[in-house]
């Protein structure tokens, strides 16, 4: 193990750029050559290839988003295009690839291990949705970012007595809306794992007025449902004022918190460590507080579950 190269792709994730960071700092400590592939799978194809050095990673371990830059790629699914980026990897002698990212990025890294390439996945994204692994780079950040709108929306909606319905990301996956929801006191939480029923929310929201509360605020994954039919439903069977908040894509952005900090360069070193020990094809993430090394077909094959006694607990809470 000569050369070792790593990209971002898919979405961008508040911690990619610390695990960027460590892979480049790890590999030059063991005597690597290390190589940033900028555009995740789209500059693989364009040979758009650039050698890192130390100074490449100085100053970025608190910045949001990649400096490795990311795209889509969906010109990877082809095989001429397959073809063409192991061939700029083999042009490069290139001995492996670290490839930071979600489930479809996942998916093209199998697809380069089938053509003789070695590879290791680091999960990153901020739906969480990846399974052997508690947590992917960025979760943390981003549901923290949730947090700080919800806690300023909760300001306004106690003092004009309304109810705010707030849409978060997650068109496959609940974990934001859950994770938001539970730290931020949410009276109900609509996620794509669990069916919602209108009456349940309606009957909670009217509890709530009957004993004297002012204000209620109801987070919605955006694979769940439309936050806008939802307040516009609400406000139909309530006859109440319901405003309607989409937070989009400020969820993805901002400073990475201590935590994905601390665990993108914790999985990123480890990643390091195991192409040199000669073990790829494999995920590394967190279990339970501790490094886990999952085998990239099971990582593709099954799907994360939700957290249903999180869940549970929610809805105790919002009594």
């Amino acid at each position: 193990m000569k050369k070792i190269a790593v990209m971002t792709s898919g979405g961008d994730a508040p911690g990619m750029n610390a695990a960027i960071r460590t892979v480049v700092r790890k590999g030059i400590y063991e005597k690597l050559e290390v190589i940033g592939i900028q555009r995740g799978f789209q500059g693989l194809v364009a040979s758009d290839f650039i050698p890192m050095e130390l100074g490449s990673v100085a100053d970025i371990i608190h910045r949001g988003g990649t400096i490795l830059r990311t795209a889509r790629a969906p010109e990877f699914l082809q095989k001429e295009y397959q073809l063409r980026a192991v061939y700029n990897l083999h042009q490069q002698h290139i001995d492996a690839v670290i490839v930071i990212g979600g489930g479809g990025s996942f998916q093209g890294a199998h697809v380069l291990l089938q053509h003789g390439i070695k590879v290791i996945g680091l999960p990153g994204t901020i739906d969480n949705d990846i399974t052997g692994t508690d947590s992917c780079i960025g979760f943390d950040t981003a549901v923290n970012n949730v947090i700080e709108a919800v806690n300023k929306v909760r300001d306004t909606a106690m003092s004009h007595e309304r109810i705010y319905v707030i849409e978060v990301m997650g068109r496959t996956s609940g974990h934001i809306a859950l994770a938001a929801g539970l730290a931020g006191g949410a009276e109900s939480i609509l996620v794509p794992e669990i069916p919602y029923n209108l009456g349940d929310i309606c009957t909670r929201i009217r509890r709530g007025i009957d004993r004297g509360k002012l204000h209620s605020i109801i987070i919605v994954a955006e694979g769940a449902a439309s936050a806008l039919e939802v307040g516009k439903a609400l406000e139909e069977q309530l006859q109440m004022d319901i405003r309607v908040t989409v937070l989009g894509h400020i969820q993805r952005g901002g400073t990475p918190t201590a935590f994905d900090r601390i665990f993108a360069s914790q999985i990123a070193s480890t990643a390091v460590d195991l192409l040199l020990a000669g073990t790829f094809d494999v995920m590394v993430g967190l279990k339970n507080n501790h490094i886990s090394i999952t085998p990239l077909v099971d990582v593709l094959s099954q799907k994360k579950p939700l957290a249903i006694d999180l869940y549970r607990l929610a809805e105790v809470l919002s009594i």
